[in-house]
């Protein structure tokens, strides 16, 4: 069920991420106008244990509250706050739920009734008209805070650099809410590093604030030297029946301890990522953008070691074991700022 308000419900604003269920009980779609329409739409919670979105938007509407009385915003306001009941238990989703980031119109996933509430977000916002969409999330894994972005277009990239240098270009995985939200709009979704982290929060805040700010997003090309782009080229998950490990705990998989300090790093050919049991297979599922079994391209064994067959650069890797089975173990990237549009294109 999806509640729509076209206020502020009593008392939000002070609630954490954990009170929200209490207080809304379901998703909740807000509009607050501002100055400028049509609205920024911004998502937040569509996973429940990354409170940084909520926590932006809940700093940055008091702050306006504090000083004008009312929210008084430069633009329009659209606010998707996603799985509360997933916030309340401090999760990413609850047994039996999908990830909500998934779910939203385009996925290749069995259908739940949470595609429908996303897709009715989608509807709502489509006859409504949008400025721009932000999707703002943590990272589990050590990362640096970068934006991405869906599509090789001018105005997606200069939304995304407002947040940063980094951006990552991706297609793969289907369902997001950037990927549907591109439909009607330059579409960014950002990752403002590990939970807790209060740079990250007046990070996601300063954005959105600039964002609000906004008379339009240029449709020119940002210049190469201004920012590090880099394209998503395969997704790696470690296969569901296999029992995997950190070094040096044994498992049929045993992963280096250190992995996710390998965030963002361009990696060489050959280097060791973890070891298999004697007579295993590699035991990973590693799908490119048409969900094509790319696992040989990128990794071999050898002497027990599982080792990159091609330099990479990964994002994502993380030691949290319960995001590695929902999720995936890590992305891996390529350089891709040869590919930026000239004058006049996308």
């Amino acid at each position: 069920m999806l509640q729509e308000f076209d206020q502020l419900p009593s008392g939000i604003l002070d609630a954490t991420s954990h009170e929200l269920n209490a207080l809304l009980g379901a998703p909740t779609l807000i509009h607050l106008p501002g100055a400028r329409e049509p609205a920024l739409f911004v998502s937040v919670l569509l996973h429940g244990n990354e409170p940084v979105g909520w926590d932006a938007v809940r700093a940055l509407l008091s702050e306006r509250l504090a000083r004008y009385g009312e929210p008084r915003l430069p633009r329009a306001l659209s606010l998707f706050i996603g799985n509360v009941s997933a916030a309340a238990a401090g999760v990413r989703h609850l047994p039996g739920q999908p990830d909500y980031n998934r779910v939203w119109p385009g996925t290749h996933l069995p259908h739940t009734p949470e595609h429908d509430l996303m897709a009715r977000v989608v509807d709502i916002m489509a006859r409504r008209g949008i400025f721009a969409s932000l999707d703002l999330h943590n990272n589990t894994g050590l990362n640096p805070h970068y934006a991405c972005i869906n599509r090789i277009d001018h105005r997606f990239l200069n939304l995304a650099s407002l947040f940063g240098r980094t951006l990552v270009y991706f297609i793969r995985p289907t369902g997001v809410q950037s990927l549907a939200m591109a439909e009607l709009g330059p579409s960014v979704t950002v990752e403002c590093g590990k939970v807790g982290e209060k740079q990250g929060v007046e990070h996601a805040r300063r954005f959105i604030d600039a964002a609000l700010h906004l008379a339009r997003i240029s449709p020119h090309p940002v210049a190469p030297q201004d920012i590090d782009l880099f394209h998503t080229v395969a997704q790696v998950k470690i296969r569901d029946e296999v029992a995997f490990a950190f070094a040096p705990d044994e498992a049929a998989l045993q992963l280096s301890p250190s992995l996710e300090q390998l965030n963002f790093c361009e990696l060489p050919a050959g280097m060791a990522f973890g070891r298999i049991a004697q007579g295993t297979d590699i035991l990973l599922d590693v799908r490119d953008e048409q969900g094509r079994d790319v696992g040989s391209q990128f990794f071999h064994v050898q002497g027990q070691e599982l080792r990159l067959r091609q330099s990479v650069m990964p994002s994502m890797l993380t030691r949290n074991e319960v995001v590695i089975r929902q999720d995936c173990l890590c992305y891996l990237m390529e350089r891709y700022s040869a590919h930026l549009p000239p004058e006049g294109q996308g």
